[in-house]
C-alpha cells in the first residue's frame, strides 16, 4: 500500500518539484552573475555570493535526490556541508557591512561603555549591577550582551565556526554509519546513530543561531541601511526551517501520521525544498539587490549618472546647508576575477577562523590536561618522599 502511494505520487512530484527547482536555479544564477559583474565592494559581495548560492545548491541536490532515492544520503551530506558554510558567510557579511573586524571591535567597545549617571543613587545602582554582572558572566551573554564588548564578537564567531565544523563532521559520520548499516535515517532507536547525531546538531545549531541573534541585537541600529531584519529572516528560513522541517517529517513518519517509508520521507522533504527554494530565490532579488553596487564613490574612471542635492536648516542661525552627493556608474568587473577573489580571499578567511576556533576549543582541554599532569607529578613526588622516609626509618632501626 505504501509503495503504491509512493509510486503514484513520485512522477507528479518530480514534475512539479523540477519546475520550481528550475525557476529557483535560473533566478539565483542570474542574481549571482549580476553581483559578479558589478563586484564593486568585495568585502561584502564575497560573502553575499555564497549566501545566494544556497538556493541553487539546495534546489539541485533536492531534485537529484527526488529523481533517484539512492543518491538521497550523499546529496543530504553535501547540502549540510554547504549549509554550515553559508551560515558562516552570512555572519561574515554582517561583519563586513559594519566595516570589518577591527571596526566591529571598536563598535562593541563603545556599546560596552555605560553612560554617565547623575546622582549618588544611580551610581550605587550602577555598582551593584556591575558586581552582579561580574559574578554572572553567562547572564551577560543571555540578557545583556552589549556589556561584553569585544568578547561578544569572539563568542559570535566561535558559535558560527563550531557549527560549521560539527555540521561537516556529522555529515561524514552519518555517511560512514550508513555504510556500516547502523545510521538508521529517521529511526529514533538507541542502537542507531541518527538520533544521537540529530541531538548534537540540534544543540550546535541552536547555539549558533542564538549567537547570531545576540550579535544582531547589539548591532542592528548600525545595520539599518542594509535592512538586516529582512536578510536575517530570509536566510534563517532556509537554514533552520528546512532542518526543522526534515526533523518534523521524520517524527510524523515515526509515529505513523505519514507513511513510514524511507523513500517517502526523503522524497517529501526534497519536494518541499524545491518549492521553498523558488520562493527564496524571488525573495533574494529584493533582499540582496545588486543595484546598490552599480554605483561607486567618485574616482577617475566612470561616468557621472546622478547628482543628489539635499537641504537642511540650521537651528540657531536659520541658514541653509546644501549637500551634494555625486554617484559614479561602475564600469563593471571581470566575472573571472570576481570568482577568484571569492575563492582565494574567502577561503583564506575561512581557514584562519577555523584554526582560531580549534585553538580556542583546545585551550581549556590543554589546561585540564596540564592540571591532571601536575596532580600526577605531585602524587608521584609524595610517593617518592614517603618511600624515602620509610627507607631512612628502616636503616635507622637496623643501625640501632
Amino acid at each position: 500500500m505504501m509503495s503504491n502511494t509512493y509510486r503514484d505520487l513520485h512522477f507528479p512530484a518530480l514534475l512539479v518539484g523540477g519546475s520550481f527547482a528550475a525557476v529557483a536555479i535560473c533566478l539565483s544564477l542570474f542574481l549571482i552573475l549580476q553581483h559578479l559583474r558589478y563586484y564593486t565592494n568585495p568585502s561584502e559581495q564575497k560573502w553575499i555570493v555564497p549566501v545566494l548560492f544556497m538556493v541553487p545548491v539546495y534546489a539541485t541536490e533536492s531534485i537529484i535526490s527526488l529523481s533517484n532515492p539512492k543518491l538521497s544520503l550523499p546529496c543530504d551530506i553535501l547540502r549540510n556541508c554547504y549549509e554550515a558554510f553559508a551560515l558562516y558567510s552570512f555572519g561574515s557579511y554582517l561583519v563586513a557591512c559594519l566595516g570589518g573586524e577591527r571596526r566591529v571591535v571598536e563598535l562593541l567597545e563603545d556599546e560596552s561603555r555605560e553612560p554617565l549617571l547623575e546622582g549618588e543613587e544611580n551610581k550605587s545602582k550602577k555598582k551593584t549591577k556591575k558586581t552582579q554582572k561580574q559574578r554572572n558572566p553567562l547572564w551577560k551573554f543571555l540578557c545583556e550582551p552589549y556589556v561584553l564588548g569585544p568578547e561578544l564578537f569572539v563568542i559570535e564567531k566561535f558559535g558560527l565556526v563550531q557549527y560549521m565544523i560539527l555540521k561537516t563532521l556529522c555529515a561524514f559520520l552519518a555517511f560512514l554509519l550508513e555504510l556500516l548499516g547502523v545510521y538508521g535515517d529517521g529511526e529514533f532507536k538507541w542502537y542507531y546513530g541518527y538520533p544521537y547525531i540529530e541531538v548534537v546538531l540540534n544543540f550546535s545549531q541552536m547555539w549558533a543561531l542564538f549567537c547570531l541573534v545576540q550579535f544582531y541585537n547589539v548591532t542592528h541600529e548600525r545595520l539599518k541601511e542594509i535592512k538586516p531584519l529582512a536578510k536575517f529572516i530570509s536566510f534563517k528560513a532556509i537554514v533552520f526551517a528546512t532542518w526543522w522541517q526534515g526533523f518534523g517529517i521524520a517524527l510524523l513518519c515515526y509515529y505513523g501520521v505519514l507513511p513510514k517509508e524511507g523513500r517517502f520521507q526523503n522524497a517529501l522533504q526534497d519536494f518541499l525544498i524545491c518549492i521553498e527554494m523558488a520562493i527564496a530565490a524571488v525573495a533574494h532579488i529584493f533582499v540582496f539587490p545588486v543595484e546598490p553596487y552599480h554605483y561607486i564613490p567618485v574616482s577617475e574612471c566612470g561616468k557621472i549618472t546622478r547628482t543628489k542635492t539635499t537641504e537642511a536648516k540650521l537651528d540657531e542661525g536659520g541658514g541653509v546647508v546644501e549637500k551634494k552627493e555625486t554617484h559614479v556608474e561602475a564600469s563593471g568587473t571581470s566575472i573571472k576575477e570576481s570568482v577568484q577573489d571569492i575563492v582565494m580571499d574567502g577561503g583564506q578567511h575561512v581557514v584562519k577562523d577555523v584554526v582560531l576556533t580549534i585553538n580556542q576549543a583546545m585551550g581549556p582541554v590543554e589546561k585540564g590536561v596540564t592540571k591532571i599532569q601536575e596532580k600526577l607529578l605531585d602524587s608521584d613526588g609524595k610517593e617518592k618522599e614517603e618511600a624515602e622516609v620509610t627507607v631512612e626509618t628502616s636503616v635507622e632501626k637496623k643501625d640501632q
